[in-house]
């Protein structure tokens, strides 16, 4: 299938939710504020943009997009986001912005019953009266979502000068065909590293995204939590497009797919 250019603003509904989602992950990452409201504002959102990144993320805590724990994640990535620019939404008491999800379990703590009498000179400490006494305490346990787990399947090159020097990381569900938005994908090297997110180019593809390299560096990646690191490193050598015989550096695809 051809791919085709298409604005922020074209997008369907759904994929402009997840859009949202991937510019939340996004700042998560680099905190970068500008870039983050001007891919807002390029989706041409009725109203303000920032609080309808709110009201998204509500849409999105009321839903089994959270039983995840990639979509809890994002959510909480999210709400950092607009929590930050002074807005509110439903899922400000539904979950945590740290993306921790929570239930509280009242626990009986035991009666304190002495063993021994104490001598009839002796009175209790406060330490023991209050003991004694002991009510029920509501304790905060975290409970963990699911994590989805993925696996890389594939590693191929090419050589253009278009998409030159570029990592292309494709995320699919099982059926390896289902683009999956908003994954993080890390990128490491000696002495640096760097998280980008599928869905920020939905034209493309979903469960697209890209990294450009620079030339005679080594890369690694890997899914972080998610996946484990592609065994070979990913070198930016040079090579020659075959259809215009100019110099460019070598392009990678990369394949990841939902183990279940």
């Amino acid at each position: 299938m051809e791919t085709v250019d298409v604005a922020p603003y074209q997008l369907s509904q759904m994929d402009k939710q997840q859009f949202m989602v991937a510019i939340g992950l996004a700042y998560a990452q680099d905190s970068d504020l500008d870039r983050a409201v001007n891919r807002l504002v390029a989706l041409r959102l009725p109203g303000d943009p920032i609080q309808a990144m709110a009201d998204t993320a509500c849409e999105l805590a009321r839903t089994g997009y959270v039983n995840s724990s990639s979509g809890l994640r994002a959510v909480g990535a999210m709400m950092t986001f607009y929590q930050g620019q002074g807005r509110t939404g439903c899922a400000d008491t539904l979950i945590t912005a740290a993306g921790a999800a929570t239930q509280v379990v009242d626990i009986q703590l035991p009666t304190n019953t002495p063993t021994v009498t104490p001598a009839a000179t002796k009175t209790a400490t406060p330490e023991s009266a209050a003991l004694a006494t002991a009510t029920p305490v509501a304790v905060v346990v975290p409970t963990a979502a699911p994590q989805i787990t993925y696996e890389a399947i594939s590693v191929n090159t090419a050589c253009g000068l278009a998409d030159s020097g570029q990592i292309q990381v494709f995320v699919y569900e099982i059926n390896g065909a289902t683009g999956i938005p908003a994954q993080p994908i890390r990128v490491r090297w000696n002495g640096g590293e760097s998280t980008f997110y599928t869905g920020l180019k939905p034209e493309r593809d979903p469960g697209y995204a890209d990294f450009t390299m620079e030339e005679n560096i080594n890369y690694i990646v890997d899914m972080p939590g998610l996946a484990e690191p592609i065994q070979t490193a990913l070198s930016a050598v040079p090579c020659t497009d075959p259809t215009t015989g100019e110099r460019a550096i070598t392009t990678y695809r990369v394949i990841f797919r939902a183990l279940s």
